[in-house]
């Protein structure tokens, strides 16, 4: 949600769509430096969620921070600007900032890997005193981002010496770009049995909820709305059915607009919602 007047904004306009939990930028995701958060400001997003029941605030750092860049300059700005991000929602009382892996640009993937725990291991040592900790994203595998593979996450999880401040965001459209299928039953618990076995169930700390513009394997990260993608409605009504992550927080990062004169959050929300209506009275095992 846009941050635009103030961080409490953004709850409200959350709760105007109707939304359990809301995700923001403390900043101007294209932009390196940001004024910093006033004590005033703080509170009054801290005020604006205990009044609204709005749950599980969650952040996402800039775009510009590539912690897997082979570029020293580059990687070292990458390594102050997350740490700030940390600072910042760590004041607003926010506990998870989503990061992208990174991209090895012109080095090579295991390079990239070995420079994101390295990044990451920096940042952790530099913010021991924070509660506000990382999720790493999986990401469509766009370039020479990093993030697309389970294993590659799994390398990061593994090689960082403060694991249990690490956790996997885990988003639709981006591992059904990358190849992981979740549309039919058996697809779907391949896929999850696959992450599973690889960095574990319990790393999942939150998901982002998007359809794919693009199809299945194209790695090309572009969201489109619930069932209006590539995926279809099935592999959400999986998701929200499975009981494992009935406690996971869930983000949309639909495009936003209005349809009709219905904001188009409010319109996804909808349909998401109406998936979880069983007949049985049921939510699925899987």
């Amino acid at each position: 949600m846009s941050i635009a007047g103030g961080y409490h904004k953004a709850v409200e306009r959350a709760l105007a769509c109707g939304c359990d939990c809301v995700q923001l930028f403390t900043k101007n995701n294209n932009q390196w430096g940001a004024k910093p958060i006033t004590p005033a400001e703080a509170l009054r997003f801290r005020e604006a969620l205990a009044t609204s029941g709005i749950g599980s605030p969650m952040a996402h750092d800039s775009y510009l921070i590539n912690l897997a860049s082979p570029d020293n300059a580059l990687w070292k700005k990458s390594i102050d600007a997350f740490v700030t991000e940390l600072q910042r929602a760590d004041m607003l009382g926010i506990l998870y900032v989503v990061t992208h892996p990174g991209c090895y640009t012109t080095g090579s993937e295991s390079q990239g890997l070995k420079r994101v725990v390295m990044g990451l291991n920096s940042v952790l040592s530099q913010t021991g005193e924070l509660r506000a900790s990382c999720l790493l994203e999986t990401t469509a595998g766009q370039g020479t981002s990093l993030g697309w593979r389970f294993e590659q996450l799994a390398v990061i999880l593994d090689r960082v010496r403060d694991p249990d401040r690490l956790g996997v965001c885990f988003d639709t459209c981006h591992v059904f770009a990358a190849g992981y299928p979740l549309s039919g039953e058996k697809q779907y618990r391949a896929t999850m049995r696959q992450f599973d076995l690889t960095v574990g169930l319990g790393r999942i700390r939150a998901f982002h909820l998007n359809d794919s513009l693009r199809p299945f394997g194209s790695r090309v990260d572009r969201h489109a709305h619930i069932g209006r993608g590539a995926m279809g409605l099935e592999p959400f009504r999986r998701l929200l059915r499975d009981r494992r992550f009935r406690d996971r927080p869930m983000y949309l990062e639909t495009p936003k607009g209005d349809e009709n004169g219905v904001d188009l959050d409010t319109i996804n929300l909808a349909t998401l919602r109406g998936l979880l209506e069983n007949p049985a009275g049921s939510r699925e095992d899987t």
